[in-house]
């Protein structure tokens, strides 16, 4: 199939809605809307040369998108991403192979010397991925929990001396004490992408001002009045919940003050309307995956990061499709 790639517009709704549907199609445990594929165009770093790249039929139909850039925040330079997605009735016809290609040209413009990619289990896409030079490496799981007052544990009646449950929202005037946290947990998290935080002005353009991020269901823990734990929520309007990060603080780890954020957080969620709540997980995150198992979350598909060391740009054989 003959396809053209091109940047989206952000001020063309009809590019963020495809994007967001082509999303949903393929990932359906991830919360994407509209509003915020042209936020997280719109709210970019430069350096991290971010595009999400859409790839056409002739007679505009929209078929794959893909987001593809630099890892800015990692204190490792030259290391890169893109993540694909085919709509399941457009596979097999050299779609992918097109988008990738076109991906990996930008990659290696903006200096990236390896790209890294998540690749779902099943459907060929590992296979797909292989034949483009990828191999894979560690693995995280999509999990689904419904919500009910029949699946969630009871709202805690009583909390332990000296600490506070606190929405995102009561940060409003002053988010940099939730910056500092997410900091200090994203730097800890699992990954083969290291992460460092440290431009707040960057934080609050791609994080605090997300439009899917929820202030009002994102849960603190507050212990002495300093903020020790978090549970951020993203909803899409539709009914559906998504942790965005869940963590605790280096010094308040072991207190189950992450099990009590996300039980907040979910009560909250429930009485708002939502029906189901996604998240997502490193399988290698074991307190983490016992979490979410406890809350009752069941596992829904599985995916692999893939990694590969770019070569520089050049005529070369015909793509294998995908």
């Amino acid at each position: 199939m003959t396809v053209s790639i091109r940047d989206l517009r952000p001020a063309d709704p009809g590019d963020a809605g495809a994007v967001a549907d082509l999303r949903r199609t393929v990932l359906p445990f991830m919360i994407s809307t509209p509003a915020g594929v042209v936020h997280e165009v719109t709210s970019a770093h430069p350096a991290k040369r971010y595009r999400v790249l859409l790839a056409e039929r002739a007679d505009g139909l929209a078929v794959a998108t893909a987001q593809v850039g630099i890892a800015h925040d990692s204190p490792e330079p030259g290391l890169g991403f893109v993540n694909l997605q085919v709509h399941p009735a457009h596979r097999g016809l050299g779609v992918g192979s097109t988008l990738l290609r076109a991906a990996e040209e930008h990659l290696h413009a903006a200096g990236a010397v390896d790209s890294y990619a998540w690749v779902l289990d099943g459907q060929g896409d590992q296979a797909f991925a292989a034949r483009h030079g990828y191999r894979p490496g560690r693995s995280a799981h999509f999990l689904r929990l419904e919500l009910s007052e029949r699946t969630l544990p009871p709202y805690p009646a009583v909390l332990p001396p000296g600490v506070e449950l606190r929405p995102a929202s009561a940060f409003a005037d002053d988010p940099r004490p939730l910056y500092e946290a997410d900091a200090e947990v994203s730097s800890d998290e699992p990954g083969d992408v290291p992460v460092e935080l440290d431009d707040y002005d960057d934080w609050l353009a791609g994080v605090w001002h997300e439009p899917s991020l929820d202030h009002d269901l994102t849960t603190v823990v507050l212990v002495d009045g300093v903020v020790a734990a978090f549970c951020a929520a993203r909803t899409d309007g539709a009914g559906r919940y998504g942790s965005a990060m869940t963590g605790t603080r280096r010094a308040h780890r072991g207190r189950g003050l992450a099990k009590l954020a996300k039980t907040a957080s979910l009560h909250r969620a429930l009485a708002a309307g939502c029906t189901e709540a996604l998240t997502g997980n490193d399988a290698r995150n074991a307190p983490m995956l016992a979490v979410n198992e406890w809350f009752g979350y069941e596992i829904r598909a599985t995916e692999t990061r893939f990694a590969k060391r770019l070569a520089p740009c050049g005529p070369g054989p015909e793509e294998v499709t995908a």
